[in-house]
């Protein structure tokens, strides 16, 4: 079923790549959802098109997306979708490249197929729950660097405040791109180290990314170092830490939680 599912994702995350791209850079519509951040017609255009093609093709699967009011009702089901219809708003908004479309399926909480699609760059990252991260088609592995090695680390000056680390923040280089779910896929492809969140993450910004970077290899948890669970009551994770394992272990031993 992974497969199938990986299959129906990858479909799925074409065709929001051709919805969102007429919009970009075309000025869309925008609009602020309270203190959620900004939403875009394209948005709301790539929800309606993804819930009807992945719901109209699984009626047995839960529904679980940004674009969407949430309903418990998804906690019914044994497997759910997972979806950021454009993750990296902001970016899609100023006309950068690094917006994606994050598509995942969870299964009693596990992730088991995900699709993290970048439409203005044309690359596509993929996993199952049984196989290998892919990036076009093609095997990828994180780093195996240490804190001690130069470490690049996707994240926030605000994940430096010292209240969150014992001690001083360690020591690493410090880059950031708008989408989490591609920051998961950079680990993934060993473009960076690691990345690290300690905000409450909501689960349709890591699901997809999440899966692809711990099928290539790192090491994937929440901030206090639990493995991620998914359709949750909230929605939420306690923060994001992935890493090349030895960078993973490193950072735990810093973190103030």
């Amino acid at each position: 079923m992974p497969a199938r599912d990986l299959a129906l994702l990858t479909h799925a995350a074409r065709r929001a790549g051709e919805i969102a791209l007429r919009y970009w850079r075309r000025s869309p519509k925008a609009w602020e959802k309270g203190d959620q951040g900004p939403v875009t017609e394209a948005d709301i255009a790539v929800n309606d098109m993804l819930q009807a093609e992945l719901r109209g093709a699984r009626p047995g699967y839960g529904w679980l997306s940004e674009e969407t009011p949430d309903s418990l009702l998804r906690q019914e089901y044994e497997c759910t979708f997972i979806i950021d219809p454009i993750d990296g708003t902001r970016a899609f908004i100023a006309g950068e490249q690094h917006f994606s479309h994050s598509l995942a399926v969870a299964q009693n909480g596990v992730v088991t197929a995900a699709v993290v699609y970048l439409p203005a760059l044309d690359q596509l990252y993929t996993a199952t729950q049984d196989g290998p991260a892919l990036r076009d088609g093609e095997p990828i592995r994180c780093s195996q660097k240490g804190l001690a090695d130069d470490a690049n680390i996707l994240t926030t000056k605000a994940n430096l405040a010292p209240q969150l680390w014992r001690g001083e923040p360690p020591a690493f280089r410090r880059s950031f791109r708008a989408s989490l779910a591609y920051r998961l896929c950079l680990v993934a492809d060993g473009s960076f180290d690691g990345m690290i969140t300690f905000r409450d993450t909501w689960e349709w910004d890591i699901a997809a990314g999440g899966l692809i970077a711990q099928r290539a290899g790192a090491s994937v948890t929440d901030c206090q170092g639990a493995t991620l669970r998914f359709n949750s009551l909230t929605a939420q994770t306690p923060g994001v830490l992935a890493c090349a394992p030895a960078l993973h272990s490193d950072l735990r031993a810093h973190i103030n939680k």
